[in-house]
C-alpha cells in the first residue's frame, strides 16, 4: 500500500512538471511569434525605405548625409545574422532617423507636392502604425511569460530549465521628448 501511495505521488509530481514545462514552453514561443511579428513589419519597413530615399534624394540636396545614414542602418538591419538585440538597436536608430527625415521634408514644397513621396509617406505611416502594434503585442505576450516564469511553484522550475525573463520593448528617451510645434 505505501509503494501505491508512492508511486501515486510521483506520478502526480511528474505530472505536475509535465504540465508547467508545456505552459512555460507555451509562453516562450509566444514571446518568440510575437518578436516575429514585429520583424516581419520591421523588413516592410525596411523594404520602403530605399523607395522613399530614392524619391527624395533628387529634392533634399541638403539631407544627402541623413539619407545616406538611412540607407546604410536599413543593410544592416537587413544583413543575414543580425542579432534581436541588434535588430532592434537598429530599428531605433531607424525610427528617429525617420521622424526627422519627415519633419524636415516639409520643408521642401516639390517634395511634399509629389505624389510618389506621398503615397511613399502614407506607405510608411501604416507600417509604422503596424509595428506599434505588434510590439504592443510583444510586450503583452512578454509580460505573460514573464510573470509565468517567477510565480509559485513554475519559478522553481523555470530556471531549472532555462527560462529567463525577456525585456520588454521601452520607448527611447527621444521618444519620449516632446516635440516643438513651430
Amino acid at each position: 500500500m505505501p509503494l501505491i501511495a508512492t508511486g501515486l505521488i510521483a506520478a502526480i509530481l511528474l505530472v505536475l512538471v509535465i504540465s508547467l514545462y508545456n505552459r512555460l514552453v507555451r509562453a516562450r514561443n509566444g514571446v518568440e511569434n510575437a518578436f516575429a511579428s514585429i520583424d516581419v513589419q520591421l523588413k516592410q519597413r525596411c523594404d520602403l525605405i530605399p523607395k522613399l530615399v530614392d524619391s527624395m534624394r533628387t529634392y533634399m540636396t541638403h539631407e544627402r548625409g541623413t539619407l545616406d545614414e538611412l540607407t546604410q542602418l536599413r543593410e544592416k538591419a537587413s544583413a543575414a545574422g543580425a542579432t534581436p538585440a541588434e535588430r532592434v538597436a537598429l530599428d531605433t536608430q531607424m525610427s528617429g532617423l525617420m521622424r526627422g527625415l519627415m519633419a524636415r521634408a516639409e520643408a521642401y514644397p516639390d517634395l511634399k507636392a509629389s505624389e510618389t513621396v506621398t503615397l511613399l509617406q502614407r506607405s510608411l505611416n501604416e507600417v509604422e502604425a503596424q509595428i506599434a502594434a505588434a510590439r504592443r503585442t510583444y510586450n503583452a505576450a512578454v509580460t505573460s511569460f514573464n510573470t509565468a516564469i517567477e510565480v509559485f511553484p513554475a519559478n522553481l522550475l523555470a530556471g531549472m530549465f532555462g527560462f529567463a525573463r525577456r525585456p520588454l520593448f521601452e520607448a527611447t528617451a527621444d521618444d519620449r521628448a516632446v516635440p516643438g510645434v513651430r
